[in-house]
C-alpha cells in the first residue's frame, strides 16, 4: 500500500522523533525501509531466515528508537547496523549457506524457485566469490556487503557498525583481496592464466 505522500517527505529522524509520544508514526519508517532489508536478509540468509531478521530489527528499532541520534535524518544505517547484529547472531546459518552453495554450485534460493542466473556465470564467477565469502571474518563480511550489495558509503557503514571509518577502510580492504585471491585462485586452477 502506498504511503501517503505527506510521510513520503517526513525524514526518518522526524518520523523516530514523533514516534516518541505516536508510537504509530514508527510505522512509516518500517514501511519505508523493511523492503530493501528484507532483500539484504534473503541474500544473506535465505528467506525463511529473513522474516526473523527484519521482524527482530525493526522489534529491536523499535525499543531503541529514543537513542536515535536525529542529527541523521536517513536511518538506513541505523537500521542496517541493527540487522547485521541480528544476523550476526545466525553466523552459522550464513556460512553453512554459503559453504552449501560452493559446493552444489546453486543457490538454495535458485532450487526453491527464487533467484535464477545464468548457469556459467553462477559456476564460474560466484562459487568463488561466495567460498571467500564464507572465509571472511564476520565484520570483514558485514563492511563488504553494506558497501556491495546495499550502497552505503563508508561513512554510514561506519555509523552502521560502530567502528571508526579508518576500520571500514581496512575489512574493505582486507576482503576486497581475498575476494580477488579466490578468484584469481580459480582462474589459475582453470588453467586461464598463460
Amino acid at each position: 500500500m502506498p504511503q501517503p505522500a505527506a510521510t513520503l517527505e517526513v525524514a526518518d529522524a522526524e518520523l523516530i522523533r514523533r514516534s516518541w509520544q505516536e508510537p504509530e508514526a514508527f510505522a512509516a519508517v518500517f514501511d519505508r525501509h523493511a523492503p530493501r532489508l528484507h532483500g539484504y536478509a534473503v541474500r544473506r540468509l535465505g528467506p525463511d531466515a529473513a522474516e526473523d531478521v527484519v521482524s527482530e530489527t525493526f522489534l529491536a528499532a523499535f525499543q531503541n528508537r529514543r537513542r536515535y541520534d536525529p542529527e541523521y535524518p536517513d536511518a538506513t544505517p541505523w537500521l542496517y547496523g541493527i540487522a547485521s547484529n541480528v544476523i550476526g547472531k545466525r553466523r552459522r546459518e550464513e556460512i553453512t549457506r554459503y559453504r552449501a552453495y560452493v559446493r552444489g554450485g546453486v543457490d538454495p534460493m535458485e532450487i526453491a524457485g527464487g533467484l535464477v542466473e545464468d548457469g556459467v556465470t553462477t559456476l564460474t564467477v560466484n562459487r568463488p566469490l561466495v567460498a571467500a565469502l564464507a572465509g571472511l571474518r564476520s565484520g570483514d563480511r558485514d563492511v563488504l556487503l553494506l558497501i556491495a550489495w546495499v550502497g552505503l558509503s563508508y561513512e554510514e557503514v561506519a555509523r552502521a557498525l560502530a567502528i571508526p571509518v579508518g576500520t571500514v577502510r581496512s575489512r574493505l580492504n582486507r576482503a576486497r583481496k581475498k575476494a580477488r585471491q579466490a578468484l584469481e585462485d580459480t582462474e589459475r586452477k582453470d588453467g586461464i592464466d598463460g
